[in-house]
């Protein structure tokens, strides 16, 4: 049986214990062997990523409702084991048409308003060349060593 939260009522396993259900919660995943970082509103899919591997980071920062706010676009690069996370749809189409694998609607984010998330880009990586953040000291810090600041990607709230 499922709960509200869409894991098993018997998962009873350090997954679990570690990854706590929070309403509206946009959990943030890190892949140590790739350096991706993921990005998932989905309780058992953080759960899953943390038993093949992936450190628990922390909830990232809130997903807004479907009605109220803006959709934010998942894809997967399938030739570089990479995410990217986007709310302009033109964007999505075109990385699909690249080949990139669109997974749909992640999450939702504020239409206007709210917290900011920043998008910073690395030049040099290959998988998890970009990453999201609500940190803006984590986010100037990134810049400061080679990662592209690309602004405010969306908002939360």
């Amino acid at each position: 049986s499922s709960s509200t939260d869409g894991s098993s009522s018997t998962d009873t396993s350090e997954a679990a214990t570690v990854i706590q259900a929070q309403t509206d919660a946009v959990y943030r995943m890190y892949n140590p062997n790739s350096g991706e970082h993921f990005y998932t509103e989905n309780v058992s899919e953080a759960r899953s990523l943390y038993t093949a591997g992936w450190d628990y980071e922390s909830v990232a920062f809130s997903a807004s409702n479907a009605s109220t706010g803006s959709a934010v676009y998942r894809l997967y690069n399938p030739n570089a084991g990479d995410h990217h996370y986007t709310t302009n749809a033109a964007e999505a189409v075109a990385l699909t048409a690249l080949g990139w694998n669109n997974e749909g609607i992640a999450f939702y984010t504020e239409s206007s308003g709210g917290t900011s998330v920043y998008r910073v880009y690395n030049p040099n990586a290959t998988a998890g060349a970009h990453h999201y953040t609500s940190d803006y000291n984590e986010y100037v810090s990134l810049s400061t060593i080679g990662w592209e600041a690309e602004g405010v990607a969306w908002y939360t709230k």
